[in-house]
């Protein structure tokens, strides 16, 4: 099976990628499935309901998240009615939403896995990601080989750790929460596919999809501030991953595709905020 993975979507921008760029994308590079991380797609911070009911409509079939996926109220009272919405597995057992799932492509079974790293992250305080990926892995090897995580993490070391950690115990790790496409795209010793930063979409002259003069500003004066996205430059990043029925990964290619289309005023303003 063929799997595009979005790298992280941020705010309207780069809903607006995803909009424009993924019907071609997903017919060129023959994809069967694709999973995109959401954690800021309604305004820099967080997933809203209507955002991930549209994104649904647009083609992507699995949303992950991190630490903001609980930050729009109606995604608190929404991710437990729907199945293609992943929160981090090691929130508390009794959260709304699921960590993983297990979905059909084809004749086959995918199984995607959303974890959330320890460094770095002052606002949560969760369970060991290490510990529990190999009881995940147990219960959904039952079903399936088949198995992609997505590691949000802050730091390589953290990263990294993880990989080797799960180096034939799954697919695929896919690094997010930095927002850069990193350039370390490799398959371990083990057959399991890694990549670091698997990027961002949407404005690539930005600080991680945000205006730069916000954001300067909040660092030079220390006063809070909305932060808001850009258009400058828009792309779609990610990763394209090829998985046997065995499990092991047989390649990993990280792709940035430009966006050529111009927005008019109506894509700016709306994209189904």
């Amino acid at each position: 099976m063929r799997i595009l993975y979005i790298g992280e979507i941020v705010g309207k921008a780069g809903v607006f990628c995803v909009k424009t760029l993924l019907p071609t994308l997903r017919k060129e590079r023959q994809i069967d499935f694709v999973i995109a991380n959401g954690d800021n797609v309604t305004g820099g911070y967080g997933l809203g309901k209507n955002h991930s009911i549209y994104l649904k409509k647009l083609g992507i079939d699995v949303l992950t998240g991190g630490e903001c996926i609980y930050y729009k109220k109606d995604m608190v009272e929404h991710i437990g009615n729907v199945p293609y919405i992943l929160r981090p597995a090691n929130y508390p057992p009794g959260n709304p939403g699921r960590g993983y799932g297990i979905y059909s492509v084809g004749g086959n079974k995918l199984a995607v896995v959303n974890l959330l790293g320890q460094s770095g992250f002052n606002r949560v305080h969760l369970s060991n990601p290490y510990s529990l990926l190999p009881q995940l892995v147990s219960r959904i090897r039952e079903t399936t080989p088949c198995i992609l995580v997505d590691f949000h993490a802050t730091t390589t070391a953290e990263k990294y750790s993880l990989f080797f950690h799960a180096d034939g115990m799954v697919s695929a790790v896919v690094g997010s929460h930095m927002k850069v496409l990193t350039a370390d795209a490799r398959l371990l010793p083990k057959g399991t596919a890694v990549i670091c930063g698997a990027g961002r979409t949407g404005s690539i002259q930005s600080v991680g999809g945000l205006d730069p003069e916000i954001e300067i500003r909040k660092f030079l004066t220390q006063i809070p501030e909305r932060s808001k996205d850009t258009w400058d430059t828009l792309e779609l990043q990610g990763v394209v991953i090829e998985i046997e029925e065995t499990g092991k990964a047989r390649s990993i290619e990280a792709i940035r595709v430009p966006c050529r289309e111009v927005p008019n005023e109506r894509n700016r303003d709306s994209d189904q905020d």
